[in-house]
């Protein structure tokens, strides 16, 4: 669970980042959660797009995305839900949390 402080740092990284991919009216597939989870482990923070013609509330479907991820929901601002997962990889650069 985040805190409120680490969430605070995310979401302000977060504001620089585009959206790597889009929630349409399939809803939450097998292929998109392998790529999702790969851009995860290679970025540890990623923006998703919640389309106009997907089936349920944005911030519903970022909470879902990141529970199916093993991730974090850091935050849903309007159709766009930001997602923040620790990567496994050693010879990574990781995103500081203190």
């Amino acid at each position: 669970m985040l805190t409120s402080k680490q969430r605070s740092k995310l979401k302000s990284l977060a504001a620089n980042i585009q959206p790597i991919g889009q929630i349409g009216k399939e809803g939450i597939g097998p292929n998109m959660l392998k790529s999702f989870s790969d851009c995860l482990d290679a970025r540890e923070l990623i923006k998703v797009s919640v389309l106009d013609n997907a089936e349920g509330d944005p911030k519903a479907l970022g909470h879902e995305l990141a529970e199916r991820l093993g991730a974090e929901c850091v935050i849903v601002i309007g159709r766009k839900a930001v997602i923040y997962r620790r990567s496994p990889r050693k010879d990574f650069d990781h995103i500081s949390l203190d």
